[in-house]
Formats: structure tokens, C-alpha cells, sequence
């Protein structure tokens, strides 16, 4: 979990220090992961070599208001609601934050590595062994002629989620 000490200036013209959270949970990161084709870390690499500002700052966006929220009073639980997402995307702060990311990279990757629980690498590699319950699936190969040949949703959603690809 990320603790984000963001000063911002209020729409009252005070000047505001205010303590925001931000976690993401190794079950979010792996859905995150197996939502992408050839994963998230792929797919975002992917935008940045491609220079596609539009897509970049999206992505950014996602990751920035999934991974808001509140600590638990006990500390058991990390609360994420569309109420406080929507929050906290209204105010000030989020606008500082996202500024502040997005034109200062050192910044960017210390928010990245901050909202991943530490050890990570270990359950990714413990998921990708074969005893895992979880398949990591090759998508299937198709030529021009057999796409042509399919339902035209069936091949966009399977392309779309990675079951196919083109060759």
C-alpha cells in the first residue's frame, strides 16, 4: 500500500495537505494480467513504444482511481467504492497527482512500485509452473482465410481477448 502525502489548492483557494491510499492486491494484479494478451506489463509496453499519448494517460487513469481507496479503521480490509473513487477523481488532489506522474517519470515508477504488494515476483512465478490452477493459454493461430470464414463477433471477441490472433 502507497501512502501519498498530495498539497493541493482547493476551489476555496486554501491550501490543502491531505494523506491519500492507494493499494492494488495480488488478486487485482492478476486479473489485471490475464485480461491483456500477452499481459498488462506487454500491453503497456506496447503503448509506450508506441507513443500514443491518448492511451498512455487512459491507462494511467485506470490504474490511478483502481488502485484509490481507504484503510480500514482495524487495518484488515482496503476499501475501494465507485463513491470514493468518484471522490476523489473530483478534487484537486487527484488533479495534482496525475500531473505530477505524468511529467515526472522517477515519480511515476515509484507510484507504480508502491501500489504492488511486496512479493509479487514469487506468486507470478508460482502461477506460471504447470501445477498451477491456472492455464496460461497460447492464443490461437488464425490465417486471413479462417478468420474470414468466422462469425464476425465470434473472431472480434476472440481477438479482443486474446483466444486469437492473426497471422
Amino acid at each position: 500500500m502507497l501512502k501519498k502525502t498530495i498539497e493541493y489548492e482547493d476551489f476555496n483557494g486554501d491550501k490543502v495537505v491531505e494523506d491519500h491510499y492507494f493499494h492494488l492486491s495480488k488478486a487485482e494484479l492478476v486479473e489485471m494480467e490475464m485480461e491483456k494478451p500477452g499481459g498488462m506489463g506487454e500491453y503497456l509496453q506496447n503503448i509506450v513504444k508506441s507513443e500514443d499519448g491518448k492511451a498512455i494517460i487512459t491507462e494511467f487513469k485506470k490504474i490511478i482511481l483502481g488502485s484509490y481507496g481507504k484503510r480500514s479503521e482495524d487495518g484488515k480490509r482496503f476499501i475501494k467504492t465507485e463513491e470514493l473513487r468518484d471522490e476523489f477523481y473530483s478534487s484537486q488532489a487527484y488533479s495534482e497527482l496525475f500531473m505530477e506522474l505524468c511529467t515526472d517519470a522517477d515519480k511515476a515508477a515509484e507510484f507504480i512500485n508502491g501500489i504492488i504488494p511486496a512479493g509479487l515476483e514469487k506468486d507470478v512465478a508460482k502461477m506460471i509452473k504447470e501445477e498451477s490452477p491456472v492455464k496460461l493459454v497460447e492464443p490461437q493461430e488464425l490465417s486471413l482465410h479462417e478468420a474470414a470464414a468466422m462469425d464476425q463477433d465470434e473472431l472480434t471477441s476472440g481477438i479482443a481477448t486474446g483466444k486469437y490472433k492473426l497471422s
